[in-house]
């Protein structure tokens, strides 16, 4: 076990392809991080940032917790920051060339670049004679990583020769291979049908630089003398071949042995077989070729595992197999040689006696690579890069780009009553008018919305006075949260004393939102870093929430989150369950075309419902959330609209059950801040101008456009009044109804100026 491990146990992170992606990198991460979580303490001791070839991604187990796609460039940033952010201890990077994306590979480097924790490499490609683009990623890569692994001496001499590199940064540990006993071919052959045959074999993805055709070309030569000759192609074909060319390499390979007359004599198995699958085979042939065509080819997965199995070999001298097959342990052809593949094939089906040596001679050869000691190689070499103690290089973010220019006609952002409310714990919940009313002290309600108001404000002004807000609201939620429950407390009296030792699925709810909110828009890496490992440690609580709207402010603040760790798949699953459980219950109860919705009875924050399925279909990609949302939300809508065109949201005073008559008042404004954040989002995902007019008349409510003709925003303080009566507005202005407007006209700021105008001029114009 590495001694330089934290707390005696290690974590350590793996970057690669990774199953169910069929690719030769992504089944060598799967055995070596299986060996080397066999070796560690905790069973999840390696995790893995999986690298996507498809938009849709894959149907990962749980060891992959963050995915990339491999040709988007910001996805590398985000994925560096995940990484800095849950503090691993080092990095195991799998390259090749093919699976990062951009030119040579480059993107890999801007991941390397950003991170805080040490970098093993393991190099399956070495160029002798790479083109400058290669030989600048490669630079750059060895640069950026503390120790390089490769699988061949070869390679140690090419990488001091050619690309400087001292040997002291390189580790030789050979390719991983089962551990498979020496076995006689002849007693596994029953299994495939195959019993007399003499079978030669080659296996691994199929494409063109595999040399098969020269194999076919010599099975006629080798077929004269050996007439029960099978030869066995197993392997599916290449993906990235397939998507461009279908089959047609393995189909030509097909009409070449018809018209060679060795059709009966070959077998094409074109499918991704298992390890289990594979090893049957291996143990039932007799021979193992390796056509290869590339000479530059530093190591071969599928010779080791031939080695491995003890087979007798022959194989073209591309630089791995000339190194492993020295000494006896193989024969070596011209490439593009048929004659010569006919020649020593044909040798050693005649020669049984030195057949069975030249196995025998590479089986042994292959037992320090069975994955045990492979695994136990690579912990090794941990150990040593952590005791070295290295500190990780400062990772280089960009900042959030300025907002949207301030719209006309919207009043000045003023901040005096914000400023009132706040202290160095945090926002006091009430006010007496406009006076902090100490008595109640602080709620994580209002301090999770404050934190999403400061950043706000931040981003627009840079006002360090909101910087330092936003982490004094911060520093808050970090207090509210019990580890012992895994739950936030939400009422803190004035003497700073926890009233309570779990708090509302609500409050908690609201925090994951503001700390979804602060991952995505947090103004330094501190900010970001504090609200991951928070918002990490306390999301798995929504999966037990049993209040539908706790549920959706979670959802809400896994939407955020994922703008900038889409790839994290704990999240990504988590938000897909509470997405689909509220879709599910729009499509259990929401059907009524006159009651589209979920409850039988509209209460508080209703518009996040419609505006949470929006936010979720559109990173799902579900078309019927997105519809359900814009359906619903419209519906809202016309239920909360006066005959004069005014908003009128649900009243506290009685809510509205279905069949009853709706309570007009005490309206909220955070009623009317839902409406307005669920109308511009629907307008950002549309398109759609109604919905930035909607958004616009909604966020009028608070200037007088309402049932009673009175604005609730406070022109002179910068607060907002606490709700609207029959008799007028609530003179008091407290934390909830000043952070909505707030929000609110934040929100408006943020809409693209042609829509976030009012109902008048728009119907104006039209006449």
């Amino acid at each position: 076990m590495p001694t330089g491990a934290k707390n005696g146990s290690c974590r350590l992170t793996c970057l690669a392809t990774y199953p169910p992606r069929q690719c030769g990198i992504a089944t060598f991460t799967q055995d070596l991080c299986g060996a080397i979580s066999v070796e560690m303490p905790e069973p999840d001791g390696c995790e893995i940032v999986a690298l996507n070839d498809s938009a849709k991604g894959y149907a990962y187990p749980s060891q992959v917790r963050f995915e990339v796609q491999q040709e988007e460039s910001d996805e590398y940033r985000a994925a560096a920051e995940f990484l800095n952010i849950r503090g691993g201890d080092l990095l195991l990077v799998q390259h090749e060339y093919g699976i990062y994306g951009g030119e040579d590979g480059k993107y890999l480097t801007r991941l390397l670049r950003r991170l805080r924790m040490p970098v093993i490499t393991t190099m399956h490609t070495i160029l002798p004679t790479p083109s400058a683009g290669q030989r600048a990623v490669t630079e750059q890569i060895l640069h950026d990583s503390d120790r390089v692994v490769v699988m061949a001496e070869t390679a140690v001499e090419i990488l001091k020769e050619l690309y400087g590199v001292d040997p002291w940064k390189v580790s030789v540990i050979p390719h991983g291979i089962p551990d498979l006993p020496f076995v006689d071919p002849n007693t596994r052959k029953e299994r495939f049908d195959i019993d007399g045959r003499t079978v030669l074999l080659t296996f691994g993805l199929v494409s063109p630089g595999k040399g098969l055709e020269y194999v076919i070309e010599a099975l006629p030569l080798l077929v004269e003398k050996h007439p029960d000759l099978l030869y066995i192609v197993l392997g599916a074909t290449h993906p990235k071949v397939k998507e461009r060319d279908g089959d047609a390499y393995l189909h030509g390979l097909q009409r070449r042995a018809d018209e060679l007359g060795v059709l009966d004599h070959v077998k094409f198995c074109n499918r991704f077989v298992s390890l289990e699958e594979l090893c049957d085979y291996l143990a039932a042939a007799d021979i193992y070729v390796t056509p290869y065509l590339g000479e530059q080819q530093i190591v071969s997965g599928t010779l080791a595992y031939a080695m491995g199995a003890g087979k007798a070999i022959v194989s073209t001298p591309y630089l791995y197999a000339k190194e492993m097959l020295a000494g006896g342990r193989g024969r070596l052809v011209p490439f593009r040689d048929s004659a010569a593949i006919a020649r020593e094939a044909g040798a050693l089906l005649d020669d049984n006696a030195e057949r069975e040596a030249v196995r025998l001679r590479a089986y042994q050869h292959s037992r320090p690579m069975v994955w045990k000691e492979v695994g136990r190689s690579y912990l090794q070499l941990c150990d040593e890069v952590l005791r070295e103690q290295r500190t990780g290089r400062p990772q280089r973010i960009g900042g959030n780009g300025e907002s949207a220019s301030l719209r006309k006609k919207l009043p000045d952002l003023k901040l005096d009553h914000l400023r009132t409310l706040c202290d160095g714990t945090g926002i006091l919940q009430h006010a007496c008018f406009t006076i902090p009313d100490r008595s109640h002290g602080y709620c994580t309600d209002d301090n999770a919305r404050a934190l999403m108001a400061a950043l706000g404000i931040y981003r627009i002004t840079k006002n360090p006075e909101m910087l330092q807000l936003a982490n004094t609201c911060l520093s808050f939620l970090h207090s509210a949260f019990c580890s012992d429950s895994g739950r936030f407390r939400n009422f803190l009296s004035y003497d700073r004393r926890w009233l309570e030792e779990i708090g509302s699925e609500d409050s908690h709810g609201r925090a994951l939102w503001a700390l979804g909110n602060a991952v995505n828009l947090a103004a330094t890496d501190s900010q970001r870093t504090a609200a991951m490992q928070l918002f990490s440690r306390s999301v798995s609580a929504a999966s037990e929430f049993g209040y539908l709207r706790s549920r959706v402010f979670a959802l809400l603040g896994i939407s955020s989150y994922l703008k900038t760790f889409g790839g994290d798949r704990d999240v990504q699953h988590l938000g897909e369950q509470l997405a689909n459980e509220l879709f599910n219950s729009f499509r259990e109860q929401g059907c009524d075309e006159q009651w589209p919705w979920p409850e039988q009875k509209l209460t508080y924050a209703n518009a996040r419902l419609p505006q949470a399925l929006l936010l979720a279909g559109e990173w799902l990609e579900h078309d019927g959330m997105i519809e359900t949302g814009l359906r619903s939300l419209s519906w809202l809508l016309d239920v909360q609209t006066t005959p004069e065109g005014c908003l009128s949201p649900i009243g506290n005073d009685g809510w509205y059950a279905r069949g009853r008559t709706r309570a007009r008042f005490d309206q909220q404004p955070i009623e009317a801040f839902a409406l307005v954040e669920a109308c511009a989002t629907a307008q950002r995902m549309t398109g759609e101008a109604r919905w930035g007019i909607e958004a616009r008349r909604c966020f009028d409510w608070f200037l007088g456009k309402n049932d009673v003709g009175e604005p609730l925003y406070d022109f002179q303080t910068g607060g907002c009044h606490d709700g609207l009566h029959a008799e007028g507005v609530n003179q008091n202005e407290g934390a909830e109804s000043t952070l909505a407007w707030i929000l609110s006209l934040l929100t408006i700021r943020s809409l693209d100026p042609t829509t976030a105008r009012s109902r008048e001029p728009i119907e104006a114009a039209a006449r």
